[in-house]
């Protein structure tokens, strides 16, 4: 598939070039990420169509499932092709409850990168991100010494990229002063704008930025508006939340999830979907709804 169908493509790295729409893959394992999916084989079918169709980066992590969408990434595409890129998070852990404690001491991160190698049936992984806040926003104090352990282990060849997930810009700038930082993935949509700024800063860095829960926290107001203008459109809200995103910057990639394949091409067509100047100023004006 061509490159401008999948919203163009971002450098991450000189050796990591990926269309920036790729494919999140929380979804593949069970309800909330925990457990094993009711459909295993639809799970395989939904990651090999996904490939198919041009998709080049997968997001993951070994806390889903746990372990459970690491094997079946593995099932489904091992041997991986040689374009295919795969960004995995540490930084927790899932307990018998499915809750989602932090992970990260220097011994539990060096766990997980291992745990993810043996899963995923990789020697080096491409990108890891440290995850450092909560579920959805980030909470204050210094990386040092966690992403120090990670920039350990790039150094030891078993990680060729870092990047850093629910963090605010300090955070950031102190990741970036131990060892380069390629992405930051955080939460972020037409709705919820406070890493506006921190989007342009590291696009000016050359850094992605990806956002998760594209249609996360909206208010009903927000909801209701954003639903307008998709039905003028005639598309989902989801697909017009997408296209936004590709729109608002270059360095913007998305990670929708989906367990289903005839979603994962709705998804995918939101990266062709143009938005007419009246439509985006509308979209614009969500934020202060």
């Amino acid at each position: 598939m061509a490159a401008s169908n999948l919203g163009g493509t971002f450098s991450l790295a000189p050796d990591v070039t990926v269309h920036r729409m790729g494919y999140g893959a929380m979804q593949l394992a069970g309800r909330g990420a925990f457990g094993p999916p009711a459909d295993r084989d639809a799970a395989v079918a939904v990651l090999r169509a996904a490939v198919e169709l041009g998709i080049n980066h997968i997001d993951t992590s070994d806390y889903y499932g746990p372990y459970v969408t690491n094997e079946i990434i593995r099932e489904a595409l091992h041997p991986y092709p040689d374009d295919l890129h795969i960004v995995t998070k540490v930084g927790a852990f899932r307990d018998a409850q499915g809750g989602w404690p932090t992970a990260r001491a220097p011994h539990q991160l060096r766990q997980a990168v291992h745990e993810n190698l043996d899963h995923l049936g990789l020697d080096a992984l491409d990108v890891v991100n440290l995850r450092v806040g909560g579920f959805r926003d980030p909470e204050p104090g210094s990386v040092a010494e966690s992403f120090g352990t990670l920039a350990e282990l790039q150094k030891e060849g078993l990680i060729r990229h870092l990047g850093v997930s629910n963090v605010n810009p300090e955070q950031f700038a102190e990741a970036r002063s131990i060892a380069p930082v390629v992405c930051v993935q955080n939460f972020y949509n037409i709705a919820n704008r406070a890493d506006d700024a921190f989007i342009d800063a590291l696009r000016d860095h050359g850094v992605a930025y990806t956002p998760f829960f594209p249609l996360g926290g909206f208010s009903s107001l927000q909801s209701g508006a954003l639903d307008a203008v998709a039905a003028r459109l005639g598309r989902t809200p989801l697909a017009v939340a997408l296209a936004w995103l590709l729109h608002r910057s270059p360095n913007i990639l998305l990670i929708p999830g989906t367990s289903s394949v005839a979603h994962l091409r709705d998804n995918i067509a939101a990266a062709g979907l143009g938005l007419p100047a009246d439509a985006l100023s509308e979209l614009d004006r969500i934020a202060s709804g």
